[in-house]
């Protein structure tokens, strides 16, 4: 399946935002789609804020397989490293 991400908007914004498309990407889109994976194209969204990436997106790499395409925008692919790659927190302790 490939989700349109500018069917969310343009500008996918804050934390709440993001819950909320999640929520109804699960109630109208998910809910009947029998595919483990699910592809998710940034093509016409101008702006993606970690927060709003980390609401939708952390929640369906635990549930399906997901991939990316159009990820050509800098704050797409800021973003998307932001939420994807593990910190290593031990390099932050204080010692």
């Amino acid at each position: 399946m490939i989700l349109d991400m500018a069917n969310f908007g343009e500008m996918l914004m804050s934390r709440s935002s993001g819950r909320e498309d999640l929520l109804k990407a699960e109630a109208y889109l998910f809910s009947e789609i029998k595919e483990k994976e699910i592809i998710l194209d940034f093509k016409n969204v101008k702006v993606l804020a970690p927060s709003w990436a980390d609401e939708f997106i952390t929640p369906l790499t635990k549930k399906y397989q997901i991939s990316y395409t159009n990820t050509e925008n800098p704050s797409v692919i800021a973003s998307l490293k932001m939420i994807l790659e593990p910190v290593d927190v031990t390099k932050y302790e204080k010692k």
